[in-house]
């Protein structure tokens, strides 16, 4: 673990894992396990937090590669759901968050051995995010990342992309405020959703975005899953 970027266990773990998947995504490993690297398995409380930390981007480069995903990955991913349910009371992201993970792994796997325990689960609302500032809602848009990938259609995507133009004006005032973050995961909604305004330069954005903030691997998480899905699209 780099103590250097950890100011707790669990911050180390998140940037542990984090950096682990961009390294999953730039070398196309299918059998490469995420957690495994990160020396996290199911037994591993403060990585198992991590893991719900991360979400669904867990599963990540098996999603955008298309491979079935390493095994200890599903299993740390389903023990998360587990482990780390959202409260009544809880922010509409965390069930967001956590409807996804549970989507996520109905698709690509079930773990060996289990008994459906993440069960099914319906959407949350997401009308909240119709009306909700263009601030606020690249906010929201940002945190909710993991949902920006192919072919897993939702509430939260349709928003994103009825508001486009909401959502590059947002990625241009995070960039301005440094907020590379936000930046990376407005422009991958951007991206996944294809419908970013041709004036805003949302390619060479993200090369900004990645050289100023990627000391976070979350960030580069973002700016290469983007650049995956564009490459994707164009071929």
């Amino acid at each position: 673990m780099d103590q250097t970027h950890a100011s707790s266990p669990l911050a180390g773990a998140v940037h542990d894992l984090a950096t682990e998947v961009v390294l999953a995504l730039r070398s196309g490993d299918h059998l490469a396990t995420v957690c495994g690297a990160a020396g996290i398995d199911e037994e591993n409380r403060t990585g198992i937090a991590a893991a719900r930390v991360i979400g669904a981007d867990l599963l990540l480069p098996s999603v955008l590669y298309g491979r079935h995903p390493h095994p200890g990955d599903v299993a740390v991913l389903d023990r998360a759901v587990r482990e780390f349910p959202p409260k009544p009371d809880a922010p509409a992201a965390t069930a967001w968050s956590h409807w996804h993970m549970i989507s996520t792994l109905q698709r690509m796997a079930q773990p060996p051995g289990t008994t459906g325990t993440t069960g099914s689960f319906e959407e949350p609302d997401a009308a909240w995010l119709e009306q909700a500032p263009w601030q606020s809602f690249t906010h929201q848009l940002s945190v909710l990342a993991p949902l920006a990938v192919p072919a897993a259609p939702s509430a939260v995507q349709r928003a994103a992309a009825a508001r486009a133009v909401d959502l590059a004006r947002g990625f241009v005032r995070a960039v301005r405020r440094r907020d590379w973050l936000q930046a990376a995961g407005a422009g991958r909604w951007l991206t996944a959703i294809g419908g970013e305004p041709a004036t805003l330069g949302l390619e060479r954005g993200l090369d900004f975005v990645e050289l100023m903030g990627g000391h976070d691997p979350r960030v580069t998480l973002h700016v290469r899953a983007a650049r995956l899905m564009a490459e994707a699209r164009a071929r």
